[in-house]
């Protein structure tokens, strides 16, 4: 499909800087697709009315790493002052090695220095460049290992917040918080799954009492996530690669409420695209552990999920385009049109919908 039908207008005034609080009182548009498809407004704490008892809520549970970060770009062979640089980890190599994305790209060379250090100067990293790829890639060895690096990127690292709220404000100590999820346990992600920010202690609480189960799995968002659809066409887009695990244990339990007649509903883009990863051609869910590139467009049968909770996503992103796959493509615009209209907050610290589609046979 062409790109650009995935294209619309929204206002920057739109765009969410900060989260509501309660993270539980942000709005939700609930969309029933189908031959006449159905918005509703309601809030995400509806959940418990909105869900079945028997149904699941598949979360995934990782942890925002601190991975942007600042430095100077040092060669033994120039004289004066260095280059700033910005660099993302987004892939762990070894305990000593980074893959990273790192601008200004054409300024870096393998065997540069940079020195990397906290907004107060107070604590520093240095990291020599192995090795340089296409789009800015670069291969960082660190000078520390292990724990001890682990230390080091957690004290002079930056939140890394989406370009659309790094644009209009800088990161602080409130986003250490705001921007991981209460499921967040595995460090490695460049980026929150930012449908699982919208819960609650309370809501979990109430949800269980419903008779909803909340089942985890893990998938590291990665720094691809951030990178527009360069392509005219949605076949010419290549997915970076995500690691992700499901383990047997939640694949038993999810395909045993499958079984029973229950719903099973992810929190996320992240989660849809990890379980429909690991479902077989039969709708039946294995436990699952490596990368996945899964490239969700509208055409793209799904195996296994009943209804997704999702925020508001990019013009022409591939996350767009996976809601389209998963509701309609014309229910898609309408919903984002009405949700706009209606004054919904969009992107990652913004308001949520949740995805309906019509019963599986």
């Amino acid at each position: 499909m062409r790109v650009d039908l995935f294209d619309f207008d929204l206002p920057p005034e739109c765009i969410a800087l900060r989260p509501v609080s309660p993270r539980d009182a942000a709005r939700l548009l609930v969309v029933r697709a189908g031959a006449d498809p159905e918005l509703t407004d309601a809030q995400v704490r509806d959940l418990p009315e909105l869900l079945s008892p028997g149904d699941a809520l598949v979360v995934n549970d990782t942890r925002v790493l601190p991975a942007r970060l600042d430095g100077i770009r040092r060669r033994a062979t120039s004289q004066g002052e260095g280059v700033q640089v910005e660099a993302m980890l987004h892939k762990r190599l070894g305990p000593d090695s980074w893959l990273a994305l790192a601008r200004p790209g054409k300024r870096l060379a393998p065997g540069d220095t940079i020195e990397f250090a906290s907004p107060e100067g107070e604590a520093t990293l240095a990291a020599r460049i192995e090795a340089k790829g296409e789009g800015g890639e670069v291969t960082l060895r660190f000078a520390a290992a292990g724990p001890a690096l682990d230390a080091a990127i957690a004290a002079i690292g930056h939140i890394p917040l989406p370009p659309y709220i790094a644009a209009k404000r800088a990161d602080d100590a409130r986003d250490r918080a705001d921007y991981q999820t209460m499921f967040a346990a595995h460090e490695g992600s460049v980026a929150a799954p930012t449908a699982g920010l919208h819960f609650t202690p309370e809501l979990i609480e109430r949800l269980a009492a419903r008779g909803v189960e909340t089942h985890r799995v893990t998938l590291h968002v990665g720094a691809g996530t951030f990178l527009p659809v360069k392509a005219d066409d949605t076949a010419d887009h290549r997915m970076h690669a995500e690691w992700g695990e499901v383990s047997p244990e939640t694949a038993a339990a999810l395909n045993a409420l499958r079984a029973r007649g229950g719903k099973v509903v992810t929190v996320g883009t992240t989660a849809t695209r990890l379980i429909e990863s690991a479902a077989s051609q039969e709708g039946l869910l294995r436990a699952w552990r490596g990368e996945t590139d899964i490239f969700i467009t509208p055409g793209t049968h799904f195996r296994f999920i009943d209804g997704m909770l999702t925020n508001f996503h990019l013009p022409r992103s591939t996350l767009v385009m996976l809601v389209a796959a998963f509701i309609g493509h014309e229910t898609q615009k309408r919903a984002y049109a009405h949700a706009i209209a209606s004054g919904y907050r969009f992107y990652s610290y913004g308001d949520a919908c949740l995805l309906l589609p019509q019963a599986r046979p």
